[in-house]
């Protein structure tokens, strides 16, 4: 099962999911239309989105496609809108976090985000699903950290997301502008 790699259609990188769905070629399928989700696990979030008004019942389905595919994007994204929509940001950090490294790993990225530089994917290319996606989740796990406090942590995520999109595709200087802000307008209330 192949992928392709940050080097484009000549290199295609070999991605072994941890659960062995099957990977297709395409990114953009697997990340955008679920597709190589076990059909159990696709119905298991189908109902969790059913169940949404019963957490108990939303996160014990969520629990069971996680155990079928636990790396796949979309449990990873059903997941994160469970946890985040629920006010649960520890938890929804969590799971960012695993989109993360799921995304630096299928897009051959170094799995320290803090590693990866502009040339090491087309990140300047909205229609390569990888890099954006990889792009995405940056910006929720530096949103969701300023959110529980750490605005350090969350600063250097968005430094790093505005470094790979110096275009600002997916907004990162304006949430880098109002950490920022904030953190002036604390200093500047101190007697």
């Amino acid at each position: 099962m192949a992928a392709r790699g940050a080097s484009g259609a000549a290199g295609r990188a070999s991605v072994q999911p941890a659960s062995g769905w099957p990977w297709p070629d395409d990114p953009t399928a697997v990340i955008c239309c679920g597709e190589g989700l076990p059909e159990a696990a696709r119905a298991a979030l189908e109902a969790a989105g059913r169940n949404y008004g019963d957490p108990a019942r939303c996160r014990q389905l969520l629990a069971s496609a996680s155990a079928l595919a636990p790396d796949h994007p979309a449990t990873l994204i059903g997941e994160y809108r469970f946890h985040f929509y629920g006010g649960r940001l520890a938890e929804a950090l969590a799971v960012g976090q695993r989109a993360l490294a799921w995304a630096a790993r299928a897009a051959r990225l170094a799995l320290d985000w803090r590693l990866v530089r502009g040339g090491d994917a087309r990140f300047g290319d909205f229609d390569a699903a990888l890099p954006r996606f990889y792009l995405f989740c940056l910006k929720g796990c530096g949103y969701l950290r300023a959110r529980l406090g750490d605005r350090e942590g969350s600063t250097q995520m968005l430094r790093k997301l505005c470094e790979l999109d110096p275009a600002d595709r997916l907004g990162g200087q304006a949430l880098l502008r109002v950490l920022v802000r904030q953190g002036r307008d604390d200093d500047d209330e101190v007697d």
